[in-house]
């Protein structure tokens, strides 16, 4: 790169820094008291805050770590398929893939596994109580 773009590749770049840090200073000036408009909002419409149950807050944990495992699945998936296609005639590469392939599957099967029969367990517990 030469210092005549390297130059202009700076100026862009700190251009755009200073408008993005702004426009973020901007927002966060007018947004204000957000909090307190949005309770006064919803009073007025009626919905009353309501605390979460220690089951609702252990249920959202659950979907947020399987919401994360489903993400490292496809990672996994698409980097296995990458190496796959990319083998060629390597044949040490293309047994890294299937490898891959194959022990992600068995670890989703197991953590869908343990999803189901905790899911079957407390909806059984709750209609008990």
């Amino acid at each position: 790169m030469t210092n005549k773009y390297k130059k202009q590749f700076t100026t862009l770049s700190l251009t755009f820094a200073g408008v993005i840090y702004a426009s973020t200073a901007h927002a966060a000036g007018t947004l204000g008291d957000w909090e307190k408009k949005l309770t006064t909002s919803a009073g007025k419409a009626g919905v009353t805050k309501k605390t979460a149950s220690l089951d609702v807050i252990i249920g959202n944990v659950i979907q947020v770590a399987l919401s994360f495992i489903g993400l490292i699945f496809l990672v996994l998936m698409v980097y296995a398929g990458y190496l796959w296609m990319t083998a060629r005639e390597n044949e040490e590469q293309a047994t890294k893939a299937k490898t891959i392939i194959r022990t992600t599957l068995i670890g989703l099967v197991i953590t869908l596994s343990a999803y189901a029969i905790t899911y079957l367990i407390t909806a059984q517990l709750g209609s008990i109580g």
